[in-house]
């Protein structure tokens, strides 16, 4: 009876099953977990017939539920960190491993797994089932847990609600996969503007969750320098050597080097990024991007006004030399032949500047595309200019469009602000607007009652990325992409941990006022 007992309450140090193996309390998990984890690689070789590949990603899984369910923020850092390394689309040209592992599509699509008609989850959005069922059957046993509040909860709601209602209403007349696609990666960012609140509470894992980010940033940097040395030093031709999204996230480091500067930012992460601002600014400019230039331009820009006037006058001071070589440069190669130097002053003068036919062929018919978008979605916004024509339906083309490599051409246009307001109307259009733009000025006023150097930084860093993901959205392919979405999403979700540490700063302020004038009472 009492063998039974030992066993239904699982009693290492009494059971017989466990004794004659040495086995206790203590050693039982480090035992079992290693044997159980080479059960199910091994069947799982037994299942495919002796696929290597997947009982490697089976054993990948198994490692990633147990890391999840010891501390739910460490499966937190590894998503992000496969986020930002790996690749959602390919590069013409390149097909590395970041690319080829498949990360981002769906289960049945996953040339590395058996096929299966029910795998229309990708890897993401089943380690996002994971984290949130894992951190909700947690709560119960933890001793303490606080709630993080959400900010602009109303304008939040608005947006989201007038987003759904686009996508109900689109898969009624359009087609339910094209609307899935369109929508997928806003809705990672509304998942993760209400999770990661409730899983980064504390500096510490700020702190973390920022040296992931700028390790995985830096190792795509690098591997874009490393495509341009095997070119021979030269982007050979290659539209980019990058993907579009990376020198979006570049400059969200730019902004974050800057601001510990600014706020004098003390520790070794600080002097890390001024050591790899030389290879992310490289990586940087070998993605060729237009949209990433207006996107840092603009950031910089937006930085300098939301500055505290003492910092402002620091920031002016200090950049004067800096600017003065800057100008120097573009006046120089302004109109300077394409090359390596002249480069990104190329790159800005395309977009401010009609591309000359002859000279510049390319950047001429890729504005000119753009242009034809524009003018199409002007058109089909006059079909319902209320409520738009939801997600999944294709817009109108008076102007026909040149046939490119991108299976929803019809649906989805370069320009996604415009696309949004084509596809949510002006009702969802306002929406959007409204979340967005309370999110920067909640983010600037959280900025301005901060005392701590690095929580400034931070907050500054996250209210520049809304804003440097907005231009770069207007000129570019962004709001659908998962990788930007997701890291918008995780930097958006910081903002109600800084606030938190910002009401704590003034409850401490307050309680040392109010014991300095007791003691001067007394």
């Amino acid at each position: 009876m009492d063998t039974i007992r030992n066993i239904l309450t699982f009693n290492p140090g009494r059971s017989l099953f466990f004794e004659p193996l040495g086995l206790n309390r203590n050693n039982a998990p480090a035992v079992l977990i290693p044997v159980f984890g080479f059960l199910l690689v091994f069947g799982m070789l037994m299942l495919t017939e002796g696929s290597v590949a997947a009982a490697f990603f089976t054993f990948l899984i198994f490692a990633l539920v147990l890391v999840t369910i010891y501390k739910v923020e460490y499966s937190f850092y590894v998503l992000i960190f496969l986020v930002l390394c790996f690749d959602q689309f390919g590069i013409p040209g390149f097909e590395p491993f970041t690319y080829t592992t498949d990360y981002f599509k769906n289960l049945k699509e996953n040339r590395y797994l058996p096929y299966s008609s029910a795998g229309v989850f990708n890897p993401i959005e089943l380690h996002f089932i994971l984290m949130a069922l894992v951190w909700f059957f947690t709560l119960p046993i933890k001793k303490e847990y606080k709630f993080q509040p959400i900010p602009v909860w109303g304008s939040f709601f608005l947006f989201f609600i007038t987003f759904c209602y686009a996508f109900v209403s689109g898969i009624r007349t359009g087609e339910f996969l094209v609307a899935l696609w369109e929508v997928r990666a806003l809705f990672y960012l509304c998942f993760l503007f209400l999770f990661v609140p409730q899983i980064i509470q504390t500096k510490k894992q700020i702190n973390i969750l920022l040296w992931i980010s700028i390790a995985a940033i830096t190792l795509k940097a690098l591997q874009a320098i490393h495509r341009y040395m095997i070119l021979g030093f030269s982007t050979a031709g290659f539209e980019t050597l990058t993907n579009h999204e990376d020198p979006v996230f570049t400059s969200t480091i730019f902004i974050l080097a800057l601001s510990f500067f600014v706020f004098g930012v003390k520790g070794k992460q600080k002097w890390w990024l001024l050591i790899l601002c030389i290879p992310l600014a490289f990586g940087f400019y070998v993605g060729l991007r237009r949209a990433a230039y207006a996107g840092l331009i603009i950031s910089v820009a937006a930085f300098f006004v939301l500055l505290p006037m003492l910092e402002q006058r620091f920031l002016i001071k200090r950049s004067i030399p800096y600017l003065f070589l800057l100008v120097v440069y573009v006046g120089v190669f302004w109109n300077y032949p394409n090359t390596s130097f002249s480069g990104p002053v190329n790159l800005i003068k395309s977009g401010i500047v009609e591309p000359d036919k002859e000279t510049n062929t390319q950047d001429y018919y890729s504005n000119l595309y753009r242009d034809f978008e524009d003018y199409n979605l002007a058109v089909t916004v006059q079909r319902s200019p209320v409520l738009g024509i939801g997600f999944g339906n294709k817009y109108d083309m008076p102007l026909k469009l040149a046939n490119i490599s991108f299976p929803l051409r019809d649906y989805i246009p370069h320009n996604e602000i415009f696309w949004y307001l084509v596809k949510t109307g002006s009702v969802g259009f306002l929406m959007f607007w409204i979340f967005f733009n309370a999110f920067a000025f909640k983010g600037a006023s959280t900025l301005h009652r901060l005392k701590d150097p690095f929580a400034k930084a931070v907050c500054a860093m996250i209210t520049i990325a809304v804003i440097n993901q907005m231009v770069v959205s207007y000129f570019d392919l962004q709001l659908t992409y998962y990788r930007n979405m997701i890291y918008l999403g995780t930097l958006m979700g910081l903002l109600p941990t800084l606030i938190a540490i910002a009401n704590k700063e003034e409850e401490e302020q307050q309680e040392t006022e109010r014991s300095n004038k007791e003691d001067e009472d007394v």
